[in-house]
């Protein structure tokens, strides 16, 4: 799709998914088509009504960084949809500023349901936000890492695998050298997307100076590689039940730029049997 027609188009469709009372506008009467009208969102963007039609109709090109913010935020677009309005607009998507923490509510439901299964959520940066009990029975639970806000960083996955020692209580992960290396060079190629996406978030850039003091991680910093993220296989040294060998996959959750993080055994082995003996422990626990 050319982008003089793309983003007119995207604009229509994100327009007619907006209704007036999504923005504090009053409802009169039945309307013939959904969404907003194009006098409300030029009204509300700070745009002439003239020249959101001439957008519409690809007979605008280029509108300016602040047009595009006004026009993203009156229609609520997610990251995703943002980074797709500037692009079509021919236009530098901005960084934004913080790395998002909050875990969504369908995010939520969809853990409170995965009982069956070691999940915990991450952000960009890789900080754990929230998990279910089965992943802090098979990991120990992320919040018992931390003692005081200088401990924050032992939340972090990336900064636990190249520069913190295993505390005692906690899993260990073991990996052979080729899953160690496909392993360290996707978490620092995802850690770097990062960094890109947010340069001025502060705990960005002291977690990456803080890792550059580890060999590895300085020497794959260096490579500027760009990897995607993909599953992994790894096995956990339980403090109590040993080796428990695991298939670990990833799922992004890009409108709200979180990681979900899911291990599975495989069924009818061992593994699996301390799977279960782990679920048991967490049953127990809440009950």
């Amino acid at each position: 799709m050319h982008s003089r027609t793309g983003l007119g188009t995207a604009l229509r469709a994100w327009r007619a998914t907006i209704g007036p009372a999504d923005v504090g506008l009053p409802v009169v009467g039945r309307r013939r088509s959904p969404g907003l009208r194009r006098e409300e969102l030029a009204l509300l963007a700070g745009i002439s009504f003239d020249y959101l039609v001439q957008l519409e109709q690809g007979r605008a090109t280029r509108p300016s960084a602040g047009v595009l913010q006004a026009l993203a935020d009156v229609l609520h677009l997610s990251t995703v949809d943002r980074e797709v309005l500037y692009r079509l607009a021919g236009s530098v998507v901005p960084p934004s500023g913080s790395v998002p923490s909050e875990v969504p509510a369908g995010v939520q439901r969809m853990i409170d349901r995965m009982t069956d299964t070691p999940v915990a959520v991450f952000t960009a940066t890789w900080d754990a936000v929230q998990w279910n009990p089965l992943w802090g029975q098979l990991f120990g639970t992320p919040s018992d890492l931390v003692s005081g806000p200088g401990d924050a960083l032992a939340r972090n996955m990336i900064w636990g695998h190249f520069s913190a020692e295993t505390p005692a209580g906690v899993s260990g992960v073991e990996r052979d050298t080729a899953h160690t290396d496909a392993f360290e060079r996707m978490m620092v190629s995802d850690l770097r997307r990062a960094a890109d996406r947010y340069p001025d978030d502060r705990a960005v850039t002291e977690l990456i100076d803080g890792l550059r003091a580890a060999p590895r991680f300085d020497e794959l910093w260096a490579r500027y590689e760009t990897l995607p993220l993909a599953g992994s296989h790894k096995t956990i040294v339980h403090p109590e039940l040993g080796s428990i060998t695991v298939d670990c996959d990833i799922l992004a959750v890009e409108h709200a730029d979180l990681h979900i993080v899911m291990n599975w055994a495989v069924p009818g082995t061992r593994d699996a049997e301390k799977i279960d003996a782990l679920r048991e422990q967490a049953a127990t626990a809440a009950r």
